[in-house]
């Protein structure tokens, strides 16, 4: 199975890029149709989504490895209609579409995608909501996951944003992460750093905001 998967690989990698982004849209267009299909209550479908999840995974891992993902993403982050169905979907088969954000946030972090800050949060506003809703199943079942990674790249994505964009979405987590604890990215450097920009005002000591200690607030609401 390795041997037959890294010649796979191997022969997907002499692909030019213009290939290898055709055969994403084409499991885009694929996972889409198998998601209308099962929301339809034709249960029998939702292989069919793991199946063409897989391989978009594939392809994107390849074109992330060859620096030329960019184009991908940049059609990932307008899939508005996939993350308003997929919660229809079992979670059980929807994390294997998730993982592709995952990955991609992954290769941001190594520096293998570089796109502009608009595409960036474009990728936040559409897929952070379904990544923290499929975090638990990733972080149990995806190789390779690099929790810290995705983590560092979501603090400084976030943290990009206009101030009233990054309290939307910090304040959103903190709630999430006193809920789901490690089941949750933790972002709570991100958090802290909005914290200070926000409540701190460089008139006296006085006005020094509390110091927010967010593991101690988690572990009180346990």
């Amino acid at each position: 199975m390795l041997w037959e998967n890294n010649v796979k690989r191997s022969r997907a990698g002499d692909l030019s890029k213009q290939s290898l982004y055709s055969a994403c849209k084409g499991f885009l267009s694929l996972l889409r149709l198998h998601f209308l299909r099962v929301t339809s209550s034709d249960l029998a479908e939702a292989a069919q989504i793991v199946t063409q999840a897989d391989n978009l995974h594939w392809f994107v891992d390849i074109m992330i490895d060859r620096q030329i993902v960019g184009d991908f993403l940049r059609t990932w982050v307008t899939k508005v209609e996939l993350v308003d169905i997929q919660p229809q979907v079992p979670t059980v088969h929807q994390y294997k579409v998730t993982r592709i954000t995952a990955w991609l946030f992954i290769g941001m972090g190594k520096g293998h995608i570089l796109v502009s800050k608009e595409v960036r949060c474009m990728l936040l506003q559409t897929w952070l909501q379904p990544f923290y809703e499929d975090f638990r199943w990733m972080r149990r079942a995806c190789k390779g996951l690099d929790r810290r990674l995705i983590e560092d790249v979501l603090n400084n994505t976030i943290l990009t944003l206009l101030l009233a964009m990054q309290q939307d979405i910090l304040l959103a987590w903190f709630v999430r992460f006193l809920n789901s604890g490690d089941d949750c990215p933790n972002i709570q450097q991100g958090f802290d750093v909005w914290w200070r920009h926000t409540f701190w005002r460089p008139n006296g000591e006085t006005n020094r905001p509390p110091q927010l200690r967010i593991s101690d607030a988690y572990e009180n609401s346990s």
